[in-house]
């Protein structure tokens, strides 16, 4: 006798029903699994701790959390120079100066970011060994540069900005180094806050590079709207040359200020600040490397 006849119709639907809830159930689990699997060999996973530098797929979290290292080293030359240090002593270089009355200091690069093509930001030949150079501007025509790319262990994307100039705006780069799990973001020679495009394009930030010193760059009043943009956990002032009524509009707000007394700090993913501090380095000046 047939198992339906056995049962009663009112049974069979039962029995029915529960399993097709069983099955569904498995298939879900058995989904989860799936996804949760992609998302660790996924290729894109490896470069979206800061951003998604493609943005083309929404299906697909353009943010994803870094996975901490070790400590990173940031030094800072005055202007918008920067050495970055990753805890495996990948070295990268940012706006290396020319003559402009700070030091010249010896320095040796893996990578020089230039986020500006003009003497102040692109003196790469100062920098010793056969650094890899990206230029956030074509040298022939102006436009800007898409950057995207990954050294050893770190990976560099650029956003595409405007500085100020006189008499009128130029084109510019900033650029985002994800290291240790950290993402750094240097602005360049930022002249106004971001626009929406550009903060999707950079994404998440712990640590902020910024210009506060007007004329060629934002001032401290936009800068203080960057970072409230941007809500890093530590920013560093730049740009200011000894300035310190700038420096001082800059600091004055809601923010904890730290006044180093060396041009260099370290940090991790796990050292960061809980909330946004606003990082002092001291200005090297002649007799102080």
């Amino acid at each position: 006798m047939p198992l339906r006849a056995l049962l009663g119709e009112h049974s069979w639907r039962i029995s029915c029903e529960k399993r097709m809830h069983w099955n569904m159930k498995r298939f879900c689990c058995s989904l989860f699994l799936l996804v949760n699997i992609i998302s660790c060999i996924s290729p894109w996973q490896a470069e979206a701790a800061c951003r998604n530098p493609n943005i083309v797929n929404e299906e697909v979290p353009s943010i994803m959390p870094a996975a901490a290292s070790g400590f990173i080293e940031i030094r800072w030359f005055g202007h918008a120079f920067f050495q970055i240090t990753s805890s495996m002593g990948t070295r990268i270089i940012t706006d290396p100066f020319g003559n402009m009355g700070y030091p010249m200091p010896e320095v040796w690069g893996h990578v020089v970011t230039v986020g500006r093509e003009s003497g102040n930001h692109n003196n790469v030949g100062l920098v010793k060994g056969d650094p890899l150079i990206l230029r956030g501007l074509n040298q022939e025509n102006f436009q800007w540069n898409r950057i995207n790319t990954t050294l050893r262990d770190v990976f560099i994307y650029d956003v595409p900005i405007h500085t100020r100039g006189i008499p009128a705006y130029l084109r510019g780069s900033a650029f985002v180094f994800e290291v240790d799990g950290l993402c750094v973001c240097h602005t360049g020679d930022l002249g106004e806050p971001f626009n929406e495009d550009q903060l999707e394009m950079i994404g998440h930030v712990d640590i902020l590079l910024l210009p506060v010193g007007g004329a060629y760059t934002m001032g401290p009043e936009n800068a203080k709207k960057v970072v409230e943009q941007l809500n890093p956990k530590i920013a560093v002032p730049m740009h200011y040359y000894n300035n310190k009524n700038l420096l001082e509009r800059f600091s004055d707000g809601p923010y904890s200020v730290r006044l180093l007394d060396s041009n260099q700090f370290r940090v991790s993913k796990d050292t960061l600040p809980s909330v946004t501090e606003i990082f002092i380095p001291k200005v090297l000046w002649h007799g102080d490397l």
